[in-house]
């Protein structure tokens, strides 16, 4: 016997109600430090900046020394990754140690009812039978992949951190947080003077990639302009659209969105990297929103335009970063991370399986990174036509020169 339109509501109702119970409500104004309290009066995701924002620097207060410094990061958090990315193209992790958070969002002070913070705790990688659940209630979580202990305090929670600091505070408990072991302090929670330095302030250590320059001064403007766009666009743009409050602010956010994305995908039809022939940060920058597009965003944040998939040179663009830095991806955190830990977004906490369920790939442990381990053809498209750049011109210069033979009149006999 079907239950009645009433009988359905009732039970969703009843089901609201457990979920305030456990922990599902509008934490008060104190504790309230997560993404999705960031909304203006008209609904608009605004990001709040970082408050820790000093730099590794020689003859500074935090000097580039090997293993005096810890990355503290989630796997599925783009921010965070831009930082792991710089890490493997650097060769920096037996220099910098990296401690990551487990993926879905959990009450920071579950024995505190008035607490209703949710955020990035810690796990002990080593226990197998971890059972979570989203801070509603529903679904099971057990051991994810890259999950470490705090190994510097021992603290449970991305939280905790923070509130070693005595003498600064923040407004959101977020990740990466760079941390100085020696003197016990946060150097730096904002992913973009992260990766600068950390591009560049550690190349006298052994076996760190010096040659390797990722913000050549000569780029800089070009690279600022294309942060410009990128960010705002892409960056944040998917977050704007996915946490907007009202219909009218999701839909400038898509709209600004997707013609982020078709300039980008015009840049990239004429140049290898978003910058020219040069990998920069810029192009991390855009990459770790990316590879995170089809399987989250354009299903959860409701970026349903385009997949980047159907963009020949973004796909191929991805594809070829994606190549140089897989230890800095996980699709098992990322896709967890999204789906379960905002029950306003996703009451059940129920994963989409994407990709990798299909037919095909079922069973390959690679199904869902299948897409990006085909051959991108960025070095080959681009090599083919710097080849044309020069020949075209020798080309028609020697077109125009045996046209002139041809034509050529006589030399007067006079």
């Amino acid at each position: 016997m079907e239950e009645s339109p009433e009988a359905i509501i009732a039970a969703l109702r009843q089901e609201l109600a457990q979920c305030r119970l456990q922990g599902n409500r509008s934490p008060p104004p104190e504790t309230n430090k997560g993404a999705l309290s960031q909304n203006d009066k008209k609904g608009a995701f605004v990001r709040k900046d970082a408050v820790f924002r000093n730099s590794v620097q020689k003859g500074g207060e935090f000097p580039p020394e090997s293993g005096r410094y810890i990355l503290y990061v989630s796997y599925a958090c783009p921010w965070a990754c831009r930082c792991l990315a710089l890490l493997h193209l650097k060769n920096l992790t037996q220099h910098i140690e990296v401690c990551s958070v487990y993926p879905v969002w959990q009450r920071t002070r579950p024995k505190d009812p008035n607490d209703a913070h949710c955020g990035w705790v810690f796990v002990d990688p080593e226990k197998k039978d971890l059972h979570f659940t989203n801070t509603a209630g529903y679904g099971k979580y057990g051991q994810i992949e890259k999950c470490t202990k705090d190994t510097l305090f021992g603290k449970k929670s991305i939280r905790d951190i923070y509130e070693t600091d005595k003498e600064r505070e923040t407004h959101t408990y977020s990740v990466p947080i760079f941390m100085d072991k020696k003197e016990k302090k946060i150097v730096c929670n904002e992913s973009s003077i992260i990766i600068e330095f950390l591009n560049s302030a550690f190349d006298d250590l052994p076996g760190v990639r010096k040659d390797l320059n990722l913000s050549p001064p000569d780029l800089k403007d070009k690279m600022a302009e294309v942060d410009s766009w990128v960010y705002p666009g892409i960056n944040n743009g998917v977050y704007k659209c996915g946490f907007a409050k009202s219909q009218e602010a999701y839909e400038a956010a898509f709209y600004n969105l997707y013609d982020s994305l078709d300039r980008m995908e015009s840049t990239l039809s004429k140049q290898r990297y978003l910058c020219g022939d040069r990998l920069t940060l810029s192009d991390i920058r855009a990459f770790v929103t990316l590879i995170r597009f089809d399987e989250v965003y354009a299903v959860y944040f409701k970026c349903n335009g385009k997949l980047i998939r159907e963009y020949p040179n973004i796909l191929g663009f991805t594809r070829e970063i994606y190549q140089m830095v897989p230890e800095s991806v996980s699709f098992p955190q990322i896709k967890c991370h999204y789906y379960c830990s905002h029950p306003n977004l996703n009451l059940y906490g129920v994963v989409p399986i994407g990709p990798a369920g299909l037919k095909a790939n079922r069973g390959d442990p690679k199904g869902t990174e299948k897409l990006f381990l085909q051959p991108h053809g960025r070095d080959t498209i681009f090599n083919k036509k710097t080849v044309l750049k020069f020949l075209l011109p020798a080309a028609a210069a020697c077109s125009a020169l045996i046209a002139g033979t041809v034509y050529l009149k006589k030399p007067s006999s006079k």
